[in-house]
């Protein structure tokens, strides 16, 4: 039931963005084969939609603004770096347990804000006078408080953090750890086009959670699955935490 509302909702979702965010999304990903992402209101290619344009073969790429700015700008570091954090999570989706879909369906959502966080990203503050563009492409503050929420709702279930905890505890929880490290690379590419006052302060604040968030959904995971999380030695030998009850 859980995964089905999830999936109407993502279609919901995917319409609704689908009208109003294609275009920014598209420029936050630098070319035209974003757009395949949420295009015509459906997940799946845009009907009559090239995939390549041959508009960044020079090494430069528009952003929502309209500006063209070489692909080594610090836009573009920040907007793959986002990028690369939504691919792992989708990698670390398909190693959950098919009864996680709880956990699924978030990082299925995850993965939509991070594509707002590029259309933000996309569209600097300082160099944009679009009061239209400016609103469409704000961060809403309030999906920090949903990660919060999720954090605090898992975080419940699991035993005491007592030591410091190895990659480990399986393949879903080992490539969440991962995602949780290209999360903390997104979080640093884009700390100075905050402080330059292009980029809201919310899309920091949203990256800085996201990172806590993986590691408990990390732990969240390993624990129910019953795998062992291998913890920090500093000795010859490393203590392998023993594998909890399944949840």
């Amino acid at each position: 039931k859980i995964r089905k509302e999830g999936r109407k909702e993502m279609h919901r979702l995917s319409q609704r963005l689908g009208r109003r965010l294609a275009t920014p999304i598209q420029a936050a990903l630098g070319g035209a084969s974003s757009v395949e992402l949420l295009g015509a209101g459906r997940l799946g290619p845009c009907r009559g939609m090239k995939i390549y344009t041959r508009g960044g073969d020079k090494g430069k790429s528009s952003l929502y603004n309209g500006e063209r700015r070489s692909k080594a700008d610090a836009v573009f570091c920040a907007l793959g770096d986002t990028d690369e954090l939504a691919a792992a999570l989708g990698i670390a989706s398909e190693f959950c347990a098919e009864d996680e879909s709880l956990l699924r369906s978030q990082i299925t959502w995850i993965q939509c804000r991070l594509l707002d966080i590029g259309s933000a990203i996309a569209t600097p503050l300082t160099s944009t006078e679009d009061e239209r563009k400016r609103k469409l492409t704000a961060f809403d503050p309030a999906e920090i408080t949903r990660l919060e929420n999720w954090i605090d709702e898992m975080e419940q279930g699991l035993p005491p953090l007592t030591n410091f905890v190895l990659y480990s505890g399986g393949r879903c929880s080992t490539f969440l750890h991962l995602a949780r490290t290209v999360c903390r690379r997104a979080e640093r590419s884009t700390t100075p086009l905050v402080h330059a006052g292009d980029t809201p302060d919310t899309v920091l604040q949203y990256l800085n959670r996201l990172s806590d968030y993986l590691f408990v959904a990390a732990r969240h995971v390993a624990y129910a699955e019953g795998k062992p999380e291998t913890a920090y030695s500093k000795g010859d030998t490393f203590l392998v935490a023993k594998p909890r009850k399944t949840l």
